[in-house]
């Protein structure tokens, strides 16, 4: 094809690709396989400052684009919860949302702790920490008759418990009373001083419970999760790294999914066994291990990683960001690879245009990769992603100061994470205007980050440097200023922990009001530098 012709193509499939991401409606499967969020755990021992790490991504394209903040409260002995779940919304003409009905009610319990509220809640004021990646489960799996979906556990976890153990009990308690409604999920759960990961499937088509297993990182590992069961063989004789279900064998057993006769018992094979040959989630899988451990050299088309594995070095917040913005540049699944150019010097270089966050039509159209698309492959950044967080549990500080948040908007390949401590009294205004209720509003935190990462996809291989130019320095000057930061709390809170939270708030208000600033700045500059360059 003439090369004019043939980057008139992979313009109007970058523009193709501006559109999908923000207009049109996202399947939260593809070939029955989720295609949703990523989450990394790291243990104590392996991290470089002792913090016990939970991350992900809320890849949706339903999720709010808003957090806040929920107190502690005292409730009368008599008072009931009332129990939601998310079912599609399609009403506003601004924007797909999930809408939130209610499934029963449940006694309230007195007292609840106070917590961060992002589209799924994910720290409290304990430094028990949440996040999530959706899994993938056997066909008549899902029960209808469950109370409980993800979101309603969050908040129910994070009311009332203050560790991970406490916190898989629970869950345990609640869903085999109330019964879980969800697909199969994956939920990674950290204190102060360890870190789980926590599967979670219906127990059948028209009845109440659910079937789960749960498994402890080793201090000294890290974890991922791409949206595939990664527990494998469960020992429950050894309660300090496995918990499980009551009924876990026994399903499996009437089901036919396991035979004993045959082989150990594997909860992803007998509870979703498409995981382990989607590549969607293998890939991502041993892209993020294998930056995590290059040492082990695994290789690219395994259908098993291990659970967990030690990194080769202490893993650092920076290197956590790296992790959450690749899209394999440099290997043979490079997201670029097949639309790149030629430069004066004849050179072959990524074209201004190449789009590695192309929707998965466009990628079968152009046959990225051989057609990564067909594959249900992506990189672990997405258009898609309404925000990332990175959670640190600090046992050696007070909770008010030892909890952090990192909050990214949007895609975290062209964003950048806030710090917000989970004693903060308040949030940049701009975190909570909605950006689904009215659509594109200069009020919305989310819509600078959504608007900004639009544009630099549309010539990325030279919009990344712009990108690169303002907030890499940014984000180096906030994981630089962390240790001063918390010093200077440190020291208030043994005078008075209200200044300490006064402190932290201010803070945290004006560090994301400087990112969401620049965020503005910057993408009103790419109109401009790049004006007829579209």
């Amino acid at each position: 094809m003439h090369r004019i012709g043939k980057m008139l193509l992979i313009i109007l499939a970058a523009g193709a690709a501006l559109s999908f991401s923000q207009t049109k409606k996202r399947a939260d499967w593809e070939d029955g396989r989720p295609i949703s969020c990523t989450t990394i755990t790291v243990g104590r021992l392996a991290s470089a400052d002792g913090s016990v790490i939970a991350s992900g991504t809320t890849d949706s394209g339903r999720t709010r684009g808003i957090f806040g903040l929920k107190k502690a409260q005292d409730y009368p002995s008599s008072t009931k919860q009332t129990l939601v779940k998310r079912v599609e919304d399609d009403s506003s003409k601004a924007m797909p949302a999930w809408k939130y009905v209610e499934t029963g009610t449940i006694p309230q319990v007195k007292h609840t702790y106070g917590y961060i509220n992002t589209a799924y809640p994910v720290m409290n004021e304990h430094q028990l920490a949440i996040t999530e990646s959706t899994i993938g489960y056997r066909k008549g799996l899902r029960s209808d008759k469950g109370l409980l979906d993800n979101q309603q556990l969050f908040h129910l976890l994070l009311q009332q418990c203050t560790t991970a153990r406490e916190a898989i009990k629970l869950a345990g308690e609640l869903t085999k009373r109330y019964g879980w409604n969800d697909w199969g999920e994956c939920f990674t759960i950290a204190d102060t001083k360890e870190v789980w990961q926590l599967e979670i499937v219906g127990p059948g088509e028209g009845k109440v419970g659910a079937v789960w297993a749960a498994q402890r990182v080793p201090d000294d590992h890290v974890h991922v999760c791409g949206n595939g069961s990664r527990i494998r063989q469960i020992d429950l004789d050894d309660p300090d790294y496995f918990m499980a279900s009551d009924n876990i064998f026994t399903l499996a057993k009437e089901k036919g999914w396991w035979n004993p006769d045959k082989g150990p018992f594997e909860f992803c094979y007998a509870y979703a066994p498409n995981d382990r040959t989607s590549l969607g989630s293998r890939r991502r899988e041993w892209r993020a291990l294998s930056l995590l451990a290059p040492s082990l050299e695994l290789h690219p088309e395994s259908e098993n990683y291990p659970f967990s594995v030690k990194p080769d070095k202490p893993v650092t917040l920076e290197k956590l960001r790296s992790i959450y913005q690749d899209y394999y540049e440099g290997t043979p699944y490079d997201m670029t690879k097949n639309i790149r150019v030629k430069d004066d010097s004849d050179k072959s270089v990524v074209s201004p245009f190449a789009n590695p966050f192309m929707p998965y039509d466009m990628m079968k159209i152009f046959h990225i990769n051989g057609g990564m698309g067909e594959k249900g492959e992506r990189t672990i950044p997405r258009s898609y992603t309404q925000y990332a967080v990175i959670t640190q549990s600090r046992g050696w500080l007070p909770d008010e100061i030892g909890g952090v948040v990192w909050v990214d908007w949007d895609n975290p390949a062209t964003s950048i994470y806030v710090p917000f401590y989970n004693s903060v009294t308040d949030i940049p205004k701009s975190y909570k205007v909605s950006p689904r209720k009215n659509g594109y509003t200069r009020e919305s935190a989310w819509w600078a980050f959504n608007r900004l990462s639009g544009l630099i996809t549309q010539r990325w291989g030279d919009m990344r440097h712009d990108y690169e130019k303002i907030f890499n320095p940014i984000q180096k000057q906030f994981f630089a200023e962390q240790k001063e930061i918390d010093e200077k709390a440190l020291a208030l809170f043994k005078e008075d922990p209200d200044k300490a939270k006064e402190y932290l708030t201010s803070y945290c208000k004006k560090s994301g009001n400087k990112a969401v600033g620049e965020a503005w700045k910057l993408g009103d500059f790419l109109w401009t530098k790049y004006d007829g360059k579209f």
